[in-house]
């Protein structure tokens, strides 16, 4: 690194040649699973396979951008990628740099650095320079920020895709504030694409938890592992790292107290320390979630006390609720792995049917026949799209289809409860925690009001939530809210609601404690009763108050206390 620095002609501050984890790899990534396949077609594939990329003319993406909450696996997949593409053959020169390590007192030293960082990866190449905290170094540029900052930003953008190509060189920027960067860098020829690090759901956290206990011995049950991940929701990759770090510290503080009263070294057995669910149940005891440190998550489940009152209840609503938001319905089934294993020998029928009908189809220099089908070839043009198995006689979609997709005109969802029984809150919450694969928003009055500037927070996080979609927008107790709110905060949301486009599966969620009849006419325009946006809480039945005092007097009251085993 240091030669080839020289012979550019100058020197880049603080730069040392990285010192890579190599046991970090694409399988020490749990629940990224699409980025990294994408991330295969813009690195490993032209590094691999460059007749194809030569055939087709085309050139691969050379620029993306990862974005989201912290300790969602931005800065890991960056690293996971360096590794993999330093295997075998493969040698690929990896530059790490941080925003703020760019920029510089001197009047034109950012500059400079930057450009010797390009013209290093160009000489280098095939390399990849990854920017952690990009926002820090090409913020929007506006009338508010100096001509220095100005100057770094026109200068990065050259180097992106100026007069010259950079060649294979991959650029990588990640970060926790997209709004904050320039707009000129999102576009193609920068950053083509963009990756959204969003929460883990369910079955992100489970594969997460597998990879950080599977050097474990014994190794975790998959029974607590799906029990965990049940749990944790709102926990980051971060978070699950650092309660399985504190695990191990609970278990050795249980069979080992005496280690942190002695002074000396102690001879200790490792076999003898044994991991249990009580110590991952004392771990979660003492770790905070990232998420929640700042604002706490709208989703929570159903708790033990509360499930048998209000189970049967949230499970009319979520059949209601996937009637108005078909997309629901994606998230909510609990057995798609277990349902492609049971239908795999279906599945390769239907593969191999798709192929046959993709040899069939034209190619695009073949001219087609103008003359006027008969109805009779259309309807067998029609059923192309579909295969149904001989076999069981399931219907498969060979390829995607507008009209196959789920669809839903401005879904809006009202939860109307009685005043004073406090069944919204807990229901909306576990309707939340069901459908945890989407991003949610809440537009609580903390979350407007913890800014100067509410009506800026509002528009930030709608637009958020319409360039993230499938997306929930959460309001609770919309009848105080709209009182609360001034009439510009009210014009400003509406509007945008109304902007959002009509088949964008965006959901508007919200609660009430006040009747449909008794809302302000603004609020009773945006949901419609005849179409089922509009959810009456009933009270809980005789036989769901029987369950309820059943398993608090019978179990729980009249049996007594476990003994601590000493």
């Amino acid at each position: 690194v240091d030669k080839d620095t020289m012979k550019t002609g100058g020197s880049l501050a603080g730069m040392e040649q990285m010192q890579m984890d190599g046991s970090v790899q694409f399988d020490g990534v749990g629940g990224l699973s699409d980025h990294i396949s994408s991330l295969k077609e813009m690195v490993i594939f032209p590094l691999l396979y460059p007749e194809i990329f030569e055939r087709l003319r085309i050139e691969p993406p050379r620029g993306c951008l990862f974005y989201g909450p912290p300790g969602t696996g931005k800065t890991l997949l960056a690293r996971a990628l360096a590794n993999e593409c330093s295997q075998g053959d493969m040698r690929v020169t990896f530059f790490m740099r941080k925003g703020a390590e760019c920029l510089s007192k001197w009047i034109g030293e950012s500059e400079r650095q930057l450009r010797l960082l390009f013209e290093q990866a160009y000489q280098m190449r095939p390399s990849i320079i990854f920017f952690d905290e990009i926002d820090a170094l090409a913020p929007i540029r506006s009338h508010r920020q100096d001509q220095i900052h100005s100057s770094v930003v026109g200068t990065l953008l050259a180097l992106m895709d100026g007069l010259t190509s950079r060649g294979e060189v991959v650029v990588i920027g990640a970060t926790n504030r997209l709004d904050s960067i320039d707009p000129a860098l999102r576009r193609p020829g920068r950053f083509e694409r963009e990756f959204r690090f969003s929460l883990p759901n369910k079955e992100a956290r489970k594969e997460i938890f597998r990879i950080h206990t599977r050097d474990w011995n014994p190794k975790p049950s998959d029974n607590l592992l799906e029990e965990l991940a049940e749990e944790c929701v709102g926990y980051c990759g971060a978070d699950i790292k650092a309660l399985c770090a504190e695990t191990g510290l609970c278990a050795l503080r249980h069979r080992y107290p005496q280690l942190y009263e002695s002074r000396q070294r102690l001879q200790i057995n490792m076999d003898s320390i044994k991991i249990k669910a009580n110590d991952f149940s004392m771990a979660m005891q003492k770790t905070v979630p990232a998420s929640r440190r700042v604002v706490p998550s709208p989703g929570q489940a159903l708790s033990a006390i509360s499930k048998p009152l209000l189970e049967n209840t949230l499970e009319r609503i979520l059949q209601t609720l996937q009637r108005v938001f078909p997309h629901a319905e994606l998230a909510l089934k609990k057995d798609q792995h277990q349902g492609i294993t049971s239908t795999s020998t279906c599945f390769k029928s239907a593969r191999a049917k798709a192929c046959d009908l993709d040899e069939e189809s034209p190619s695009i220099s073949e001219e087609r026949p103008t003359h006027k089908m008969p109805d009779c070839k259309k309807a067998e043009f029609c059923t192309f799209s579909r295969y149904v198995c001989p076999c069981c006689g399931s219907v498969f979609k060979m390829d995607e289809n507008p009209r196959d997709q789920p669809t839903s005109y401005r879904p809006r969802f009202l939860l109307i409860e009685e005043p004073g029984s406090g069944q919204a809150s807990d229901l909306a919450a576990a309707v939340i925690h069901s459908l945890e694969k989407f991003p949610i928003y809440t537009l609580d009055t903390p979350t407007l009001f913890a800014s100067t500037l509410p009506d800026e927070t509002c528009v930030q996080l709608m637009r958020e939530a319409q360039r993230s979609a499938p997306s929930i927008i959460y309001v609770p107790q919309i009848s105080s809210w709209w009182e609360t709110v001034g009439t510009t905060l009210r014009s400003v949301f509406t509007t945008l609601l109304q902007s959002i486009p009509r088949f964008t599966p965006v959901l508007f969620l919200a609660t009430s404690s006040v009747q449909l009849r008794d809302l302000p006419e603004e609020i009773k325009a945006l949901f419609n009763n005849e179409y089922e946006e509009v959810f009456r809480i009933p009270r809980p039945t005789c036989a769901e108050r029987r369950r309820f005092f059943e398993d608090l007097v019978m179990k729980q009251a009249a049996q007594p206390p476990a003994l601590k085993n000493n």
